[in-house]
């Protein structure tokens, strides 16, 4: 069997079943035909933060420090859809509606109750990534501001003067963009996204394992990625920011994680 669905992915791109995946490092996870489509993330280290010259630099992101990501994990391979949260939720709370657009205008505490949803609906246990992970998973094994190098440049993410039609107006459909080299798209611009972690103003005290950081459940909470209504350098790896749990906004949304069995 696990032949044949092997030949079924190399001709057509057939995703294995959940139930089945060796969970190997870029094998693509479908835990249902309307689930977010994931990709396995391998273990490995990250420098977490930015370096003291970086252009766009605040003290958030301060001090820049080493974080070992023990185990591979299940990301989604792009914000989750309107589509996807609607198979979930049965409602779609976006302002620029459409399937294929990342799905906005979600509360943290939103994102919670979405999650729990899908594990009642799959039988798997879901999580937003922490804080640590996002960054990791952005970097993609690369140290630069963007996850494609050091510069915005043209054509690469949507957010203000990032050379696409959508600039500054709206989100774009997911995946409008090449994807970093472990084949996540939109994790620079389109939508910021939500994480686990409570907000802290600096890495004192972070853990270095990639766990996140805990704290009461109505702290603050990290957003990551930078959106369409944002600057380039709102976009750069390092960037941290933070919101109660309780708000919402046209330029939030989510991405799903969840730990390999």
């Amino acid at each position: 069997m696990r032949l044949i669905l092997g030949l079924l992915i190399l001709i057509w791109g057939v995703p294995v079943p959940a139930a089945m995946a060796r969970d190997q490092p870029g094998e693509i996870l479908r835990d249902c035909p309307d689930c977010p489509s994931m990709v396995v993330v391998p273990a490995g280290t990250v420098q977490i933060g930015s370096p003291l010259d970086e252009p766009g630099r605040d003290d958030v992101e301060s001090l820049a420090h080493k974080v070992t990501i023990a185990r591979p994990f299940a990301l989604s391979r792009t914000p989750v859809t309107q589509a996807e949260w609607r198979a979930v939720m049965g409602s779609n709370p976006s302002h620029f509606k459409s399937d294929d657009r990342p799905v906005e205008s979600v509360s943290w505490f939103e994102a919670q109750t979405f999650l729990h949803r899908l594990a009642e609906k799959t039988g798997r246990r879901y999580r937003l990534p922490t804080e640590a992970e996002w960054e990791y998973a952005a970097r993609a094994g690369g140290n630069t501001r963007y996850p494609w190098g050091d510069e915005i440049g043209v054509g690469n993410a949507v957010c203000v003067d990032c050379g696409s039609r959508w600039d500054g107006v709206q989100t774009a459909p997911v995946g409008s963009f090449r994807s970093n080299r472990l084949g996540l798209f939109d994790m620079a611009g389109n939508v910021w996204q939500w994480t686990e972690d409570c907000w802290s103003p600096s890495y004192r005290d972070a853990p270095l394992d990639g766990s996140a950081r805990r704290g009461s459940e109505t702290c603050p909470r990290v957003i990551r990625g930078g959106s369409w209504g944002n600057n380039p350098l709102h976009l750069r790896s390092a960037k941290r920011m933070r919101f109660a749990p309780d708000f919402r906004f046209i330029n939030i949304g989510i991405r799903v994680a969840r730990d390999l069995e």
